[in-house]
């Protein structure tokens, strides 16, 4: 990893940079959208959280709600915090479901002890390892920043962060103060081996020890990467079948199968059982 001139952190403080042209583009920009509901997604996934039960979620550095808008999809309910005030304003003008707090994340989480059963944040993390003034201390920061996040949220529950680490250094800063606050976990890459698909997600667990999940792409080298996330094409296959019901059926038990190998969990082997309807009884 490399550091870069471009990355938007060395550009201004995250209340000034993100103004209310640059909060535009996360409601107008269909590639962003489109990007940063991938990513959602995934982020989601890692979570492990419950099937087929609404969950109360935080969401950090919620910005415009495009990752709100799909923990909705998903049936869940969320706080979003975020430090500018141009992207709360479009995420009020989106009407998205979501409760918007303006705050700033290094100054901690204000949330009474478990009252979150997880936590996601979308590009914002690394905004942290950067001093905007001379009071900041990026490890005292991170530092009380997961330590209050770690008393928000519920025993045994997760916090995953997809960020964009400018070295292995801040990475290290990172892990290192949110294993201080108490959390356990680690890093999970996705498609390692991909200068353009790789992303970096901090999965954390919270008063249990879990098993780290498996990164995507991390164990067959020779596999082509469509996108960022490699079930949002199955997604949409689904998506495209009106007036059927796609659940219970072959294609979705075996998406289902496939997520929760990705979560650590043990499944059964596929076969051509697998989906098959079973005739009646007598």
């Amino acid at each position: 990893m490399s550091s870069s001139c471009r990355r938007p952190e060395h550009s201004a403080p995250p209340d000034v940079f993100y103004n209310a042209e640059e909060a535009k583009k996360y409601s107008q920009n269909s590639r962003m959208i489109e990007i940063q509901t991938q990513m959602s997604e995934r982020a989601v996934e890692l979570l492990n959280l419950p099937e087929d039960q609404p969950c109360f979620l935080l969401d950090v550095g919620c910005g415009s709600g495009l990752s709100g808008d799909y923990l909705t999809e998903e049936g869940h309910f969320w706080v979003g915090v975020d430090i500018s005030t141009a992207m709360l304003d479009v995420a009020l003008d989106r009407e998205v479901e979501g409760d918007l707090l303006l705050g700033d994340m290094g100054e901690g989480m204000p949330f009474r002890s478990g009252t979150f059963d997880g936590c996601i944040s979308i590009s914002a993390l690394q905004w942290l390892c950067n001093a905007d003034k001379r009071t900041h201390s990026p490890p005292k920061r991170l530092f009380t920043f997961f330590s209050t996040l770690y008393s928000s949220l519920s025993r045994g529950a997760r916090a995953v962060f997809q960020l964009y680490p400018e070295n292995s250094e801040q990475l290290e800063l990172i892990t290192t103060q949110a294993m201080k606050a108490g959390f356990s976990g680690g890093m999970v890459v996705d498609y390692p081996n991909s200068s353009k698909a790789k992303k970096f997600f901090l999965c954390l667990f919270a008063g249990v020890t879990g098993v780290l999940p498996k990164g995507l792409g991390s164990e067959t080298s020779d596999r082509t990467v469509p996108n960022q996330v490699q079930y949002s094409g199955q997604r949409c296959r689904f998506a495209n079948m009106k007036g059927k019901s796609v659940k219970k059926g072959r294609d979705w038990i075996l998406e289902k199968k496939e997520r929760r190998r990705r979560q650590g969990r043990e499944v059964r082997a596929d076969t051509k059982y697998t989906g098959r309807k079973r005739g009646p009884h007598f």
